[in-house]
């Protein structure tokens, strides 16, 4: 009963502690979304210099957008003329950082971890750029002039929805709008797991529990954790719950930041969308400059910072607001679950009859579904799409479909498509 008790108790600290920061955090990504000419970044992003790299890292670096989420984005902007080594940039600082996992981080771990992880975003984005840009011949690409991913800065769906949506709704509902469809609606179930292991560990591993280990520390520590991490999807956000718990129980904080930035930037969706749009030698450069730059800035940590306590405390008075806000996430998560279920019943239950069914590899989560969907249906003749992500299987409704275009319309966005469509008989 007791360890009930001290569970329920972590589990509202840590949700008390994460609501002011995340919704916060999801407020001002929802401004950046709004205001953000949507022209800016595919008009500056094409040459294949360090200059495009540092441009798409900036842009990244506050960008929130989960490793899952930037495939479609980044896919999109290589599609509109993005050159290799500044769209590795955008894919590699893009997850490991965004204006809502820097709060997060700063009130769990402190502002100079925080500061320390966004140095190391931007650094490791864009060194991955310029290694592209010196080593790979195509890095440079001419825009294609085909319909671009609903998802993707600049497409032109985005282009008119916004400013046409901030006039007859006003720029607040769409920034509330994004922020909660956009954004939470795509890590809403990541951040429940988080806040859950992160109380779960707190209990189950006493403070300095880890110390006592010694392959918690050191590049045996740091190597355990990029084995781990590296091809599995982890939200930057919801993760960092989970890495002030490790820390607390003892893992060093170089190490905790290893599991930070190199768990958001790959997964084994990444690498598959790497490898088919960008090739073997950008994947490499890709994969090695991330393992590379995680564990010499953990190190780099350690080194310089190892003295400063990276836990900050949670566990004291609150006030209504405190309280208020994590009963307002609460019911925000409720919500984006909840109708994301209810949604998901409702499309079994009435699936269309298709003319046309896709089997499409490497969607993870409902933003991927949501992606491959909007690309379809912009597609002249496809007058609906529906994907099912239990089964990869996307319907398609509509006439004269052209299989092998709608195939590389949905590999463009860094998924596969099996070589056996089918077609009602």
């Amino acid at each position: 009963m007791d360890i009930l008790h001290t569970y329920f108790h972590e589990l509202r600290e840590t949700m008390i502690a994460l609501a002011p920061s995340l919704l916060l955090g999801l407020l001002i990504a929802g401004m950046v979304h709004v205001f953000l000419p949507r022209g800016l970044i595919r008009k500056r992003l094409s040459a294949s210099n360090a200059a495009s790299a540092i441009r798409a890292t900036l842009i990244g670096v506050p960008m929130p957008l989960c490793s899952c989420g930037v495939v479609p984005t980044a896919m999109g902007l290589k599609k509109e003329g993005a050159s290799s080594g500044a769209t590795t940039s955008f894919l590699i600082s893009t997850p490991q950082t965004g204006v809502d996992s820097i709060l997060v981080s700063a009130t769990f771990l402190g502002w100079p971890f925080a500061l320390f992880k966004v140095v190391a975003a931007f650094v490791t984005g864009l060194l991955g750029g310029m290694l592209v840009n010196h080593f790979d011949s195509t890095s440079k690409t001419e825009p294609q002039k085909i319909e671009t991913d609903a998802c993707s800065p600049g497409s032109e769906k985005e282009t008119t929805q916004y400013p046409e949506e901030g006039r007859q709704k006003g720029r607040l509902m769409a920034i509330v709008e994004y922020a909660l469809f956009d954004l939470l609606a795509v890590i809403d179930v990541w951040i429940v797991f988080g806040v859950l292991l992160a109380a779960l560990i707190a209990v189950l591993a006493p403070p300095d529990f880890l110390a006592t280990f010694p392959w918690t520390a050191g590049l045996g520590g740091m190597l355990l954790v990029l084995a781990i991490s590296l091809p599995l999807y982890v939200c930057t956000t919801g993760s960092v719950p989970i890495a002030a718990a490790f820390i607390a129980a003892g893992m060093p904080t170089g190490t905790a930041l290893v599991f930070l930035m190199a768990g958001p930037a790959t997964n084994v969706v990444t690498i598959g969308a790497v490898y088919r749009v960008l090739g073997p030698r950008v994947l490499f450069i890709y994969l090695a400059i991330v393992i590379a730059m995680s564990i010499g800035f953990g190190f780099g940590f350690d080194f310089l910072l190892g003295d400063v306590s990276a836990i900050q405390s949670t566990d004291h008075s609150h006030g209504f607001v405190e309280i208020g806000l994590a009963w307002l996430l609460v019911g925000l998560l409720a919500f984006t679950i909840g109708r994301r279920l209810v949604s998901r019943v409702a499309k079994n239950t009435r699936l269309p009859q298709a003319d046309l069914t896709l089997h499409v590899s490497g969607m993870s989560c409902g933003h991927c579904a949501k992606s491959v969907e909007d690309v379809l249906e912009a597609v002249n003749g496809v007058d609906q799409a529906t994907a099912q992500l239990s089964s990869g299987l996307v319907h398609i409704r509509g006439k004269t479909l052209n299989v092998r275009y709608l195939t590389e319309v949905v590999e463009k966005l860094g998924y596969s498509v099996d070589d056996a469509p089918s077609r009602p008989s």
